[in-house]
């Protein structure tokens, strides 16, 4: 995937994205990061490709003036945990401690994004396989594996041998939206499709589920904001 950047003000950063498989021109940017892919079918320029991006500028333009700017982690901002924002600061002692209002990370300032991201991760380990095992028992059914990463398209899936994956993002949202999510993933070791069958098992599993659903939908895209490395 190659990288370039459309001149006009400001420039925009583009990946190209060969396709076969694409019958036209595409042009998406992330709902999560801002990342603006442009795919290119089998048979098209990357100079025919280019030229289009370089039509739609206005419109790419539009798309990203309304997304909150990226912040670097770091002592003094404010992040959020479980839903609640609380101001990064330097602690004493070992490791990672929450208070009312502030995190503490102990240890040299160059090292704090690592080392809270570390702590975010295991964090979010242990809150989503709760979640997990506790819907997977409710529904009778089990899982193979548990597996987090830093996702842009999607919160979760489930494959077809049973293993979910999950954004560890998610332990900055509101303890509910972390269990919605759960519930939607585990829903699919009984159905794996979004019919109206899927969306009765998440509803049994989680009868209030469209709340959570609908903030993450208005508010998730928040969460890629903070930048834990360059």
């Amino acid at each position: 995937m190659g990288q370039h950047l459309l001149s006009g003000n400001p420039p925009v950063a583009v990946s190209l994205r060969h396709s076969p498989r694409a019958r036209r021109i595409s042009l998406r940017v992330s709902g999560l990061d801002g990342r603006v892919t442009l795919t290119v079918p089998r048979g098209v320029s990357e100079a025919e490709a280019l030229t289009f991006a370089t039509s739609k500028g206005d419109w790419l333009r539009a798309q990203l003036a309304g997304r909150p700017d990226c912040l670097r982690v770091a002592a003094g901002i404010a992040l959020p945990i479980e839903g609640r924002l609380l101001r990064i600061g330097s602690g004493t002692g070992r490791g990672v401690r929450l208070t009312s209002d502030a995190i503490e990370v102990s240890g040299p300032e160059a090292q704090l994004p690592a080392r809270l991201e570390g702590w975010l991760k295991a964090r979010a380990r242990d809150r989503l396989a709760a979640a997990s095992d506790a819907y997977a028992a409710q529904l009778g059914r089990g899982y193979s594996r548990i597996t987090l990463r830093d996702t842009r398209s999607r919160w979760g899936s489930c494959s077809s041998r049973s293993a979910l994956s999950y954004s560890w993002r998610l332990i900055m949202a509101p303890p509910e939206v972390l269990d919605y999510v759960a519930a939607h993933e585990v829903a699919h070791l009984a159905e794996m499709n979004h019919s109206p069958a899927f969306w009765a098992v998440v509803a049994r599993l989680l009868p209030d589920y469209e709340t959570p659903r609908r903030w993450l939908r208005r508010e998730g895209a928040a969460l890629h904001r903070f930048r834990f490395s360059d």
